[in-house]
């Protein structure tokens, strides 16, 4: 299998997680004669590679940048939880921590359109997208603006770095299409 981008792989790898084999009957072969004989292909082949690819990224990459990717793109509702914490806790930032972990959160679980925000159910409630209520201070909202702007990029220079390494791994395996 060959990915169009290191992005559309990293988000394959981490759904890979939450993928089962609860789905149904299956009429499909899960070996075709046409190719080497009792070699995998089609959705099974496409499984392991993200698979594969999954483990291979959490194992190369340092566990900060992981984590970034996890927070940023993954569907397992607990690894992401926990990886948005671990990243709350690194990040260096003058906000009070409460503070913080909204900001990341917010990152994390990016308000949608549409019907107050519920085109997904991977939503936070309306609540918790009002800066003015991540601080108790009473500080002035350009204050808190420039807070969550700083946390916010600080986890996308994070995320980058990671895409950076993972197409780095992605491109000495191959798995990425090359643009004629």
């Amino acid at each position: 299998m060959i990915y169009q981008n290191v992005v559309s792989a990293v988000v394959r790898a981490l759904a890979s997680e939450v993928i089962n084999s609860a789905g149904g009957c299956d009429f499909e072969p899960k070996v075709q004669a046409a190719r080497v004989p009792g070699a995998i292909c089609g959705k099974e082949e496409a499984f392991l590679t993200d698979c594969w690819v999954h483990g291979r990224l959490h194992k190369a990459l340092p566990v900060g940048l992981w984590l970034a990717l996890v927070a940023k793109y993954s569907t397992h509702l607990e690894r992401k939880h926990d990886a948005m914490q671990a990243l709350a806790g690194s990040i260096k930032s003058p906000a009070p921590e409460r503070f913080v972990q909204c900001a990341v959160a917010t990152w994390a679980f990016p308000k949608l359109p549409g019907v107050e925000g519920k085109r997904s159910t991977s939503v936070l409630p309306a609540a918790w997208y009002d800066i003015n209520s991540w601080d108790d201070g009473g500080k002035p909202d350009s204050t808190l603006y420039r807070w969550r702007s700083a946390i916010r990029r600080s986890l996308e220079d994070q995320v980058n770095e990671a895409l950076i390494h993972a197409q780095e791994i992605l491109d000495r395996e191959g798995l990425i299409r090359c643009a004629a």
